[in-house]
């Protein structure tokens, strides 16, 4: 049902800008949830590229998943602008640090492939929401995670209301009951998949945090990343925006203030 719901998905992306490139359902690994799909702007020519990683509690969700790629891919197309979109293996099959670690092969396997879209492999920027951004946030922290995948440096990293930032945090307080199922019951197991205790040097990449101010705890344990990012020599951001968790997924790349304000950073922090 979902696979249909993309394809149905893709088809009409196809029909509302035709202009555009789209190559869907890439593998960068032997399992069928390792796939990523590619929209590419008309005439593209070394342009960078934005890699990103859906939500879904590290149990469900997909890329073509509505709201995920639209409207951010016309958004950036037309920007000139590639819009990377990817899956990942999902729990039961791989808890967080393997999908953390598809997340870094992904990286990797566009890093890779770049030129066969036009792109250039130097100008990526990495992003995701809810889950997602807890995986991209934790392979830009952790330099085993990308020097396994063979990941060369990006340009920024950009973490969408994260469902993680500090892993420890959540489980030692009242937290929903999924999150045991996807991190366990060991405090070693939690800090290794937590960015905050992962972070043990200043990340290489500028990194945004967007949290929501509608979520009690989200802000604040963004803010705490970054502010030890920065601590760490890092260059890191937090933007706490006005809207709901899934509304920071679904409203970015239309016309409002917030993709404004995340265009700005962008171009500061990575020229785009």
């Amino acid at each position: 049902m979902v696979r249909s719901l993309g394809f149905a998905f893709c088809t009409l992306l196809a029909l509302l800008a035709p202009e555009a490139r789209a190559a869907t359902d890439l593998s960068y690994g032997p399992s069928p949830r390792q796939t990523l799909s590619v929209y590419a702007p008309p005439h593209a020519h070394d342009a960078p590229i934005i890699v990103m990683v859906h939500g879904g509690a590290w149990m469900i969700g997909d890329k073509d998943n509505p709201g995920v790629s639209e409207p951010k891919a016309s958004h950036w197309n037309a920007d000139g602008v590639i819009f990377v979109s990817v899956d990942y293996r999902m729990l039961p099959e791989a808890g967080p640090m393997v999908q953390a670690a598809d997340v870094a092969a992904a990286l990797a396997y566009v890093q890779h492939h770049a030129r066969e879209w036009n792109g250039d492999p130097s100008r990526v920027v990495l992003m995701g929401h809810s889950a997602g951004a807890h995986l991209v946030s934790l392979v830009a922290v952790s330099p085993a995670l990308q020097q396994a995948a063979g990941v060369r440096p990006w340009l920024a990293t950009v973490s969408l209301d994260s469902g993680a930032v500090d892993v420890p945090g959540i489980m030692q307080n009242p937290h929903p009951r999924f999150y045991d199922r996807v991190f366990g019951e060991s405090p070693s197991g939690w800090a290794e998949a937590s960015p905050y205790d992962r972070m043990t040097r200043a990340p290489a990449m500028p990194m945004l945090m967007v949290c929501s101010t509608e979520r009690a705890n989200s802000c604040p344990a963004n803010e705490r990343f970054v502010s030890k990012a920065r601590e760490l020599g890092g260059k890191a951001d937090a933007l706490p925006v006005a809207l709901n968790h899934m509304q920071i997924n679904q409203t970015l790349g239309g016309s409002n203030a917030y993709t404004a304000q995340v265009d700005a950073w962008l171009s500061k922090n990575a020229a785009l």
